[in-house]
Formats: structure tokens, C-alpha cells, sequence
């Protein structure tokens, strides 16, 4: 058994722990972490087969809509700190207004984040206690081998990575889609003990946060134009333009260098056999079955 059980069950206790003690003005990194927290927790039930039992289809459903929230919150936080560093020429005066329409966006979404988490917090709490004690006993029948908890979490690893073939050709209609993608199985192989894929989760990581980057710009720039009033000749605009384009086509040639060095089944086994996953992901995937 390859399954590292301190990072399986981890993210379910810490995020049980995160909704008891949350604060009234959450620091950036107390949503960042509640936020990754959550989307760990789902990638373990999803992996462990966990998310169709009435208990953690509810908790699933109920935590999402706080989640999806905190994102609100989170991006203001990002669009902030990289708005912070901007340097422009003569538009000092347009990035403090952007900064305090950062800053109040961040606000008004804080506030409704704390009402849901004050409507789900213990509803969520006690369905994360259940959860864990299923985990608990998950993981205890799974080191003494009892049955198939490994080979289901490798089965989903290896669903994942099936998907990052598709789309054939990546775009900017859909490279912020596959970012979930990567990121999904990025939690899943960080599951394992096993440290023979490291290169390959840290490539899924490095795409993950180049992606995001560019997301970023391009979310930034739509507010910019909402929030200032210097129309289509504001240096501020022209200069998140130029930074987002550059961010795009970084994101874009990891991508695809991932997907040609660790996604693409060797020449002879690709006319062999259609379907076959290239070596890396299979060497990965069975990290979590060895």
C-alpha cells in the first residue's frame, strides 16, 4: 500500500478545523488555505469513491457553495497583490483607484463568505466528522490490504490523466478549463508515498500556477475597464495587455511541453494500441497501488 494516509486524511481534518475557527476578516492566506483545503477534500472522496454516499454528496454539494465564494474572495486578494506591483508611468493616480475598487470588491465578498460559512458551519463540520471516521476506516482496511482502496484511487489518477489529452489543441478558450484538470490530479498523486513521479506532480504544479497567472491578468483587465474611466487610452490597461499576452503564451508552451513529455504515449505503443497512456503517468498512477 503506496497511499501516504497523513496527506489522504490531513485536508479533511484541517478543513474541519478551518470552519470552526474562521475569522470575521480572513487574512489572505486563511482563504487560500481554506480554499485548497476544500478542493483537496473533494479530490480524496472523488478518489476514494466517497462522493456518491448520501453524507459526503451533501457536504460535497453544500461545501462547494462556500468554496466557490472564498474564490471570490481569494482573487481579490491576488488581483491586489499584483496590482500592488505594478509600476506605470504617470498612472499612479488610476492604480490607487483600482486598488480601492480591489479593496471593496473584497470586502463585499468577505462579508457574504462569512454569512455562508456562519449558515454551513456546522451542518458541514459534523458531515466532515462522518466523513473522517469513513476515512479512518478506509485507510485502516487499505494497509492491511482488505480491499481495493489503492487500485481505486490509482484507477481515478489514471482517469485524470487521460483527460489532459483532450482538448487536441489548447487555446484561450480552454486553457483555464484544463487548469482544473491538472490541478485535480495533482492532488490526487500527492496521495502517494511513492517520490519516483516528484517531476511529473511538480510539472502538474508549474502549469497549474502559469495558467493561473494568466487567468488572473485577464480577469484584472476586465475590472480594470470597469473601474477606470481612462477609456481604451489608459497606460495602466495597455501595460496589463502586454503582461497577460506574455503570461498566455508562457502558460501555453508548458502546457503543451507537458503534454508531449509526460502525456505522450511512445511512437511504437501508439500504433499498437490507440489508448495506451505514456510511461510517466503510468509510473505515477501505480505510486498509489504498489
Amino acid at each position: 500500500m503506496a497511499l501516504d494516509t497523513n496527506r489522504t486524511y490531513k485536508p479533511i481534518r484541517k478543513l474541519r478545523k478551518s470552519l470552526k475557527n474562521f475569522l470575521k476578516q480572513p487574512t489572505p492566506a486563511e482563504v487560500h488555505d481554506f480554499r485548497t483545503r476544500a478542493r483537496r477534500t473533494q479530490a480524496v472522496l472523488e478518489a476514494f469513491g466517497l462522493d456518491g454516499r448520501p453524507n459526503e454528496r451533501r457536504l460535497l454539494r453544500d461545501l462547494r457553495k462556500v468554496r466557490k465564494r472564498a474564490g471570490k474572495v481569494r482573487d481579490m486578494d491576488v488581483l491586489t497583490a499584483f496590482t500592488s506591483q505594478l509600476r506605470v508611468d504617470d498612472e499612479q493616480d488610476c492604480k490607487v483607484q483600482l486598488l480601492e475598487h480591489l479593496g471593496a470588491r473584497r470586502s463585499k465578498q468577505a462579508n457574504k463568505m462569512r454569512s455562508l460559512i456562519g449558515k454551513y458551519r456546522n451542518s458541514l463540520r459534523r458531515r466532515l466528522k462522518r466523513t473522517s471516521a469513513q476515512m479512518d476506516k478506509l485507510l485502516r482496511r487499505a494497509q492491511r490490504n482488505l480491499d481495493g482502496t489503492a487500485p481505486a484511487a490509482m484507477a481515478e489518477a489514471l482517469r485524470l490523466s487521460s483527460e489532459l489529452s483532450d482538448p487536441p489543441r489548447l487555446d484561450r478558450g480552454n486553457l483555464h478549463p484544463y487548469r482544473l484538470k491538472v490541478k485535480q490530479l495533482r492532488y490526487v498523486l500527492q496521495m502517494a508515498q511513492n517520490s519516483d513521479h516528484a517531476k511529473f506532480v511538480d510539472k502538474l504544479g508549474e502549469v497549474k500556477d502559469a495558467i493561473g497567472e494568466w487567468h488572473d491578468c485577464e480577469e484584472l483587465i476586465g475590472i480594470a475597464r470597469e473601474a477606470l474611466d481612462h477609456g481604451a487610452g489608459c497606460k495602466l490597461v495597455r501595460e496589463l495587455r502586454k503582461i497577460s499576452e506574455e503570461k498566455y503564451q508562457h502558460a501555453l508552451k508548458l502546457a503543451n511541453e507537458l503534454r508531449v513529455e509526460y502525456l505522450k504515449p511512445p511512437r511504437p505503443a501508439q500504433r499498437k494500441r490507440p489508448g495506451k497512456l505514456a510511461r510517466p503517468v503510468m509510473t505515477a498512477a501505480s505510486a498509489m497501488a504498489a
